[in-house]
């Protein structure tokens, strides 16, 4: 569990980059210790075959033994004056294996030989050639055996993996504590915070104070107030909202109970003969079917929200005529005309409940534009269909919007296009149409006319592109 989390990981990086770093260290390291430990040989043959020259020759068999034990090597020549002399000598007991020259070797040839002689176990005889210190003499060549030169290179190599292990330790355990103060201790704030607001989003107290010094956490823990703060208002308006909701619904349902009864007295007024109630009556008809249908869009509105659609390959132009056909109904006596262009046979995929709802809160509101302008009108319901979807376009030649309906065309209770409208025709429209991933837009509107166009796009993912 520890390993799977950023300070262990961090961890086992630092351990793992601090030994690579080592391992590059060791290599030339070793290289070097195998030079250093040969020309200590040559240096120490060195000095006993000066001994031996300056004695000239007066020194007995057990003395040259000791000091070629001394020095290390079985035998030792030296080149004076061109000449090339044994000046110490023992019997060997193998063949000479192989031949280093350090009078100029590349760093390569040093690492590759050390390399060759740590890997290799068997003890042999080597020659090793170098210049003789002080320049005495031209050339000075020992034999020896490998393996004294080998123990020593595992013990230099064991002492060196050992203080790289300590280092990396020591280094991997001070960047661990640096990490956890500096990222991970903010880090885990940030995440009890969200967690904490997550339990309870309303309650204010819970946003995040924000207090870290490293500059990237700090945006970040920033970002996050920013949306904490965001959310717990939309919240706190979204539950008055609802609240509010509640209490509108239950009242338009007392109030749509007494319009009714109010509504079917005001019927039975238009029956009087007298002038004057037949002068009021119908502006009193009028202002309680207002107040009806309010009641009704509120309680609509009110409800749970709109189930997701339920799509389906819906035939788009009998769908239209619907909608002309019921709007005609509503019109006999009145001068507006209805056109239909739609392509014969073109379907889309669409809840055919929530567009023909859709469809005909606009054509109704485009027909009411036109009645309170008391002009003739048109109304034209139009449809294309491209590549990427497809656009239901409903235009009329009433008098346009007013600028204040234009400002908060789809927000409910505001954004009614006619006078005495509620609103929310035009919200629970273009929440229908999100639903279905489009959108509902006002396409135009002034003076000759109003268009609202309906987009939906053909398919979200592959699946849906491949069966439209």
């Amino acid at each position: 569990m520890f390993l799977n989390s950023l300070s262990g990981r961090f961890l086992m990086l630092t351990v793992a980059f601090v030994m690579l770093a080592e391992v590059l260290i060791f290599v030339p390291s070793i290289a070097r210790f195998r030079e250093d430990y040969l020309l200590s040989r040559l240096e120490r043959a060195q000095i006993a075959s000066l001994a031996l020259l300056a004695a000239e020759d007066m020194i007995d068999e057990e003395l040259e033994s000791e000091l070629l034990e001394n020095a290390e090597v079985m035998n030792v020549v030296l080149r004076r004056d061109e000449m090339r002399q044994l000046v110490l000598s023992s019997p060997i007991p193998a063949p000479i294996h192989a031949t280093f020259d350090l009078r100029d070797p590349s760093p390569w040839e040093l690492i590759r030989d050390a390399l060759a002689c740590l890997f290799d176990p068997d003890p042999q005889v080597i020659r090793v050639i170098g210049e003789p210190v002080r320049e005495a003499g031209l050339l000075i060549e020992v034999t020896m055996t490998s393996e004294d030169m080998r123990t020593a290179m595992v013990d230099y190599g064991i002492r060196i993996l050992l203080l790289s292990a300590v280092i990396s330790a020591v280094t991997a355990s001070l960047l661990f504590l640096t990490v956890r103060g500096f990222l991970v201790a903010p880090i885990r704030h940030l995440v009890s915070a969200m967690q904490s607001y997550a339990a309870a989003p309303e309650d204010g107290r819970r946003i995040i104070m924000p207090e870290a010094s490293v500059t990237e956490l700090r945006e970040a823990e920033e970002a996050l107030q920013s949306m904490q703060t965001d959310l717990t208002g939309a919240l706190r308006q979204k539950e008055r909202l609802a609240q509010l909701g509640g209490a509108v619904a239950k009242i338009s349902h007392d109030l749509r109970n007494i319009l009714t009864t109010a509504q079917l007295f005001a019927d039975r007024m238009e029956t009087s003969q007298d002038p004057t109630v037949q002068r009021a009556a119908p502006k009193l008809v009028n202002s309680i079917s207002r107040a009806v249908s309010l009641c009704e869009s509120t309680l609509a509105f009110g409800k749970a929200e709109e189930p997701a659609p339920r799509l389906q390959h819906v035939q788009l132009a009998p769908l239209i005529s619907d909608v002309v056909e019921s709007e005609r109904l509503a019109t006999a006596n009145d001068d507006i005309s209805f056109g239909e262009d739609v392509p014969a046979g073109m379907s889309l995929r669409a809840d055919p409940e929530q567009l023909y709802r859709v469809i005909s809160n606009l054509v109704r509101n485009a027909r009411q534009a036109i009645v309170a302008s008391g002009q003739e009108g048109e109304i034209c319901v139009s449809a294309e269909e491209n590549d990427e979807g497809w656009t239901i376009t409903v235009a009329d030649t009433g008098p346009g919007l007013p600028p204040k309906a234009q400002e908060y065309l789809f927000q409910p209770f505001q954004g009614g296009t006619r006078k005495g409208g509620s609103g929310l025709g035009l919200a629970i429209s273009s929440d229908l149409v999100r639903g279905h991933g489009g959108r509902l837009d006002l396409a135009s509107t002034g003076p000759e006319g109003t268009a609202f166009t309906i987009s939906l796009p053909k398919a979200v993912n592959l699946a849906d592109a491949e069966e439209v």
